[in-house]
C-alpha cells in the first residue's frame, strides 16, 4: 500500500507538506502543490477517507439538495452555494429530490449516513405537516421557500414582495388587465401561493380587479408549459396587456408563445418573470424580472450551516433571512433602452 511517506519521497518533499496538501491548506505554493498531485497519481495513493474523518470528527463535505438540477434557477443557485462553500474549504455533494415528498425526507434521513457535516435542503414537497420532521440533531438549513415557521434556519425567497413589486412594475408601465401564471391550486402555503399573494395585493393596491380568466395554473414550471399556456388564453379570447410569471423559465416560453401568435412584446403585452436566471438577458426581447441576490442567499446558506456544524447557536435562536431583491427592467415591460 502506498503511504504518505512514499508520495513524499517521489514529490521531493516532506510528508508534512503532502498532507498540506491533501488537505488543501492554503500556505502551499502551486508549483509544490502540482508536484506532490503529480506524486499521487503516478503512485495510485489513496486517502483513508475513514480514518481521517475519524481523527477528524468531520468530513469537510455538505449536502446539497434541490428539486431539479436542470432548472436554471437551481443551477445557478448552486453554483453560488459551491462557490461560497469553497471559501469555507467544503465540498459539495448535490442531490436531485424531483419535487418529491418522499425524496426530501430521504435527503434529511440519510445526510448523516453519507457522512456529511450538514445539508442544505431546498424543500417543495414537504410543507407545514411536517415541521416536527426538521427537529433534528445534525446540521440543516432550509433554502427558498418560505413554507413555515420551522425549528431550523431558513434562507427564504421574498416570494410575496417580489410578486408584488413584479405586478407593481407592469401596472406602472401602462398595464390594466394583467394575467398571472403559476402553479396547480394547493392547500399548502408555498411559493406559487405566495407569489400568486403578491400579485393580488399588487392589483388590489392599483384598485384593479383579478379577473378569474386570467388567472392561469399550470402543471409545471417549464418554458413548454409557458407557451403552451399563453397560446391557449389567446386562443380562448382573453384580453390582457400583461403577464406575470412566477419563473422565469416560464416566462422564457411566454415570449416564445407570444412570438409565435405575431403578438408584439412588449407594445401589445407586456411580460415579466421572477429568478433572475441568466437566460432572461440574452431572449428577445430581454426579460424583465425579479432578481433576487444569488450570491447572498448562498452566503448566507453556508455561513448558517457552517455555524450550526460548529455548535455555535445564533442569538435569539432559529434564524430566518428573506433575500432582498431588485426589479430588473428590460425589454419585455419597457422596451429597447435608446442606444443599445
Amino acid at each position: 500500500m502506498v503511504t504518505i511517506q512514499d508520495v513524499a519521497k517521489e514529490a521531493g518533499v516532506s510528508p508534512m507538506t503532502v498532507s498540506n496538501v491533501i488537505n488543501d491548506h492554503p500556505n502551499v505554493r502551486s508549483t509544490t502543490r502540482a508536484k506532490v498531485l503529480e506524486a499521487i497519481a503516478r503512485l495510485g495513493y489513496t486517502v483513508n477517507v475513514a480514518a481521517r474523518n475519524l481523527r477528524r470528527g468531520r468530513t469537510g463535505t455538505i449536502g446539497l439538495a434541490v428539486p431539479e438540477v436542470d432548472r436554471p434557477y437551481n443551477g445557478q443557485l448552486a453554483a453560488e452555494i459551491i462557490k461560497a462553500a469553497a471559501d469555507q474549504q467544503l465540498r459539495v455533494v448535490l442531490e436531485q429530490t424531483g419535487a418529491s415528498r418522499e425524496n426530501e425526507l430521504d435527503a434529511l434521513a440519510m445526510s448523516r449516513n453519507r457522512l456529511y457535516d450538514g445539508l442544505i435542503l431546498s424543500t417543495v414537497g414537504m410543507g407545514q405537516a411536517d415541521t416536527d420532521l426538521f427537529r433534528l440533531d445534525y446540521p440543516v438549513v432550509l433554502l427558498g421557500e418560505r413554507i413555515f415557521e420551522g425549528p431550523v434556519d431558513h434562507v427564504a425567497m421574498p416570494n410575496v414582495d417580489g410578486a408584488r413589486a413584479a405586478t407593481a412594475h407592469l401596472i406602472e408601465n401602462g398595464c390594466r388587465r394583467v394575467a398571472i401564471l403559476y402553479g396547480p391550486p394547493s392547500d399548502e402555503i408555498d411559493m406559487s401561493s405566495l407569489r400568486f399573494t403578491g400579485y393580488q395585493q399588487a392589483l388590489a393596491e392599483a384598485g384593479l380587479d383579478v379577473h378569474p380568466e386570467l388567472v392561469v395554473h399550470l402543471d409545471e414550471f417549464t418554458m413548454r408549459s409557458g407557451a403552451r399556456a399563453v397560446r391557449s388564453l389567446v386562443r380562448g379570447g382573453a384580453h390582457f396587456d400583461g403577464i406575470f410569471c412566477v419563473t422565469d423559465t416560464v416566462a422564457i416560453g411566454v415570449l416564445r408563445g407570444l412570438a409565435d401568435l405575431d403578438i408584439a412584446v412588449p407594445d401589445q403585452v407586456k411580460v415579466i418573470g421572477f429568478d433572475g436566471i441568466d437566460e432572461g438577458s440574452y431572449t428577445v426581447p430581454s426579460l424583465s424580472t425579479v432578481d433576487p441576490d444569488h450570491r447572498a442567499m448562498a452566503r448566507v446558506a453556508v455561513d448558517r450551516l457552517v455555524a450550526r456544524i460548529a455548535g455555535q447557536t445564533p442569538e435569539g435562536g432559529v434564524k430566518e433571512h428573506v433575500s432582498p431583491f431588485t426589479v430588473v427592467a428590460r425589454e419585455s415591460t419597457v422596451g429597447r433602452t435608446p442606444g443599445h
